[in-house]
């Protein structure tokens, strides 16, 4: 009896030992960097995906014999249907390998398709095993498949440049999560980053490089209802506590010129206040940076020059953020700027009460801002190397 236990005891083993039989080898993959979701004629949506072409990334490819630098890494498939999944059927259908969302990167969608509604499509990424929550959204002017299609000198497809552009938070920086996130807040509006084809660069009638022009992108529930400036996003950057990486210019009138400083530090806090039945709310921000550039005339170790720049620079960050509510406020109606989110937390009972008619009260908030900015360090310089204020002693 001991035998014949022991003998059931390695069955059982052997079985649960059989874990590959339904690997599936990177071999027969075709591997999507991007995707990008278009309208289409007669009510259907346009799907096109970018995939590595598996012999360019291979042995013989960058780099390797026969002029092999020249070929293309990437190419883009697309494909017809009523929803992203009838057109992935059909994009799957000019494949000969299975198609792999896994390391999707970037989610594009165009302008139309936004206007239209995006739910559906979310739905999809979000439901479907494969796709990657972390992936980051953007919407394009005109047509999404055209953004696949920009050729960069420095990544190796789309969607790596796309990818640089959101970890060096320039604008606005969503991920699938955070959409969900923010649709299913307080104000249920959301702000992505809204990207369009820049002026192109021709050499021997080849594009050789295209920019790529950062604004942000208004939803209302699911659907695009307008766009903001690059100067008004990063207005709305500041409103939302997501200021990590820019430079602040400011023009000096007793010098001048122009001064440069980049934040080194930011925070900003939404400070609501409900009083004799008005809503406002103050934003109080408190920045460190440094300076990286003087046009002027001024000395940068003296504190009154300092304070100048410090003045100048907090001047400059309320225009932004008066610029950006203007648009939200007073154009679209839509809080993307964390309003809702801070009244609540305050005063949940009295957000109850308004919380069905905030897209007509979100316009009426005042608000008031007070910014505090600090120059923590002038460079490495006291007086501006291009402007000395005394001629050189050795001329």
């Amino acid at each position: 009896m001991r035998t014949w236990g022991r003998l059931l005891m390695v069955c059982a083993c052997s079985v649960l030992l059989g874990g590959c039989w339904d690997r599936t080898e990177i071999n027969d993959l075709a591997i999507i960097t991007a995707a990008a979701i278009d309208k289409a004629e007669a009510g259907e949506i346009m799907l096109s995906i970018q995939v590595f072409i598996p012999r360019a990334v291979g042995g013989g490819g960058v780099g390797g014999p026969t002029g092999s630098a020249d070929r293309d890494l990437t190419t883009v498939l697309s494909g017809k249907g009523v929803n992203l999944a009838d057109a992935m059927s059909k994009v799957q259908a000019k494949l000969p390998r299975k198609v792999f969302w896994g390391h999707c990167k970037i989610y594009l969608f165009g302008e139309e398709a936004a206007k239209e509604g995006i739910a559906d499509h979310i739905d999809f990424l979000v439901r479907h095993p494969e796709p990657r929550n972390r992936a980051y959204l953007y919407i394009s002017r005109g047509t999404a498949a055209q953004i696949l299609g920009i050729e960069s000198l420095l990544e190796r497809s789309t969607a790596e440049t796309l990818r640089e552009y959101a970890s060096l938070h320039i604008g606005m920086a969503v991920t699938l999560v955070d959409f969900r996130n923010m649709l299913n807040g307080e104000a249920q509006a959301v702000a992505l980053p809204y990207i369009q084809q820049g002026s192109e660069l021709e050499e021997q009638k080849q594009i050789q490089e295209n920019s790529l022009l950062m604004g942000t992108a208004i939803f209302q529930r699911d659907k695009m209802i307008g766009t903001l400036t690059t100067k008004a996003t990063r207005g709305l950057l500041w409103l939302r506590n997501e200021m990590t990486r820019a430079s602040v210019s400011v023009r000096i009138a007793q010098g001048q010129g122009m001064v440069s400083v980049v934040p080194i530090r930011a925070t900003t806090k939404l400070i609501p206040t409900i009083a004799n039945g008005k809503w406002s709310i103050l934003v109080r921000i408190d920045t460190e940076g440094d300076i990286v550039e003087n046009g002027t005339l001024l000395n940068m170790m003296e504190p009154e020059s300092i304070a100048l720049v410090e003045k100048a620079v907090e001047n400059e960050i309320r225009a932004r953020i008066e610029l950006a509510l203007f648009s939200l406020q007073k154009e679209l109606h839509a809080d993307v700027s964390n309003f809702a989110a801070a009244f609540h937390r305050k005063y949940p009972q009295k957000w109850d009460a308004v919380k069905a008619n905030w897209d007509s009260l979100y316009p009426q908030v005042q608000v008031s801002t007070k910014i505090h900015v600090a120059v923590r360090r002038p460079g490495l310089i006291s007086e501006s190397a291009g402007h000395p204020t005394s001629p050189d002693p050795k001329e």
